[in-house]
């Protein structure tokens, strides 16, 4: 394994100009380490076996929950325990650092045309 930092603003800008892209950044142990951008919602899933983190870094998130609404802001986070149903959302946008084990597709156990089987490395 290489041994180097990691800069956010320069793998963001290597993003495609899209309303949604994720990014797969580093690998801690077999947990994923991804970058998102996101604008727009996404749908209603659950990861039946593993629980998934967001930390905001820039832009406004809803976390909608079946319950309720969270709104996160830059510099928070939530962890959304496995089997939880949730949707997170933006009118704005948001980027976001996302912590998932490896090979969790983004949409968990829906598959639909938001659907990323295996995210690529940026």
């Amino acid at each position: 394994m290489k041994l180097s930092k990691i800069n956010f603003r320069e793998k963001f800008s290597k993003f495609p100009n899209e309303d949604y892209c994720v990014r797969i950044i580093a690998m801690m142990n077999n947990y994923e380490i991804k970058i998102v951008k996101r604008k727009g919602e996404s749908i209603w899933h659950k990861h039946p076996a593993t629980d998934e983190a967001f930390i905001i870094l820039d832009g406004k998130m809803q976390m909608n929950l079946r319950d309720k609404v969270i709104e996160l802001n830059p510099g928070e986070m939530i962890v959304i325990p496995k089997g939880v149903e949730h949707k997170p959302a933006s009118e704005e946008g948001y980027k976001a650092i996302l912590i998932e084990p490896e090979g969790v597709p983004n949409t968990g156990d829906v598959d639909s045309e938001f659907t990323i089987k295996k995210a690529e490395w940026i």
